[in-house]
């Protein structure tokens, strides 16, 4: 049926590293882990989900350290395991791997806004078009949604894997990927029905 809810999701942002403040571009799953910083964002994650209530049924996580350090500490507040999607790994960068858009800006501004707007080209060449990116996060959503028709799940994950599903929810142009906020050490959550998303809230930072 058209109003039948399939699956809510409450999304939530890793922590942040010591990359966030310059808001490096990074694809590495081995680094950089939370800092003390991005532990605390977590921990107030943590009281947040527990003053809620929320509920779930499974815990995932992307592979990178800082999600996996995230998840473990979301685990602990509903005492269950979680569950690694290999899948919902970082958008490759390539050559831009490191550098921050303030660099990227001044040694190729052609290249940033070739990647801010062509979203069906690989910006750089080594890296992977945000088109390609956000259908790889969909596909990956939309299977983990169907393992988990009728259920409520935590998924933890990185800034863009959040702003891609909010593109996908809305059905929004993938240009807009770089338009949405999301902060690290937030939650976003989307509730998908049979044949529309619905965003019931976005980025909320506890204080």
């Amino acid at each position: 049926m058209y109003f039948n809810r399939k699956c809510k999701v409450t999304f939530i942002c890793n922590g942040a590293t010591i990359f966030s403040e310059d808001d490096k571009f990074t694809d590495s799953e081995n680094y950089p882990p939370l800092s003390e910083a991005g532990q605390q964002e977590i921990e107030k994650i943590c009281d947040f989900i527990r003053q809620r209530g929320i509920k779930n049924s499974k815990i995932y996580s992307s592979p990178a350290v800082r999600s996996r350090q995230s998840a473990e500490m979301v685990a602990k507040v509903f005492k269950q395991e979680f569950h690694v999607i290999e899948d919902l790994h970082p958008r490759k960068c390539g050559s831009f791997n490191g550098l921050t858009f303030e660099q990227v800006y001044e040694n190729s501004p052609e290249e940033l806004e070739k990647l801010l707007n062509c979203t069906e080209i690989a910006v750089p060449e080594d890296a992977e078009s945000i088109t390609d990116f956000i259908n790889r996060v969909g596909v990956t959503l939309d299977r983990v949604i169907e393992e988990n028709t009728g259920n409520r799940i935590v998924i933890v994950t990185h800034k863009d894997i959040i702003k891609a599903a909010i593109c996908l929810a809305l059905n929004i142009p993938h240009s807009s990927l770089s338009k949405i906020y999301v902060k690290s050490g937030s939650a976003t959550q989307i509730s998908y029905f049979e044949k529309w998303s619905s965003l019931v809230y976005c980025d909320y930072t506890p204080i």
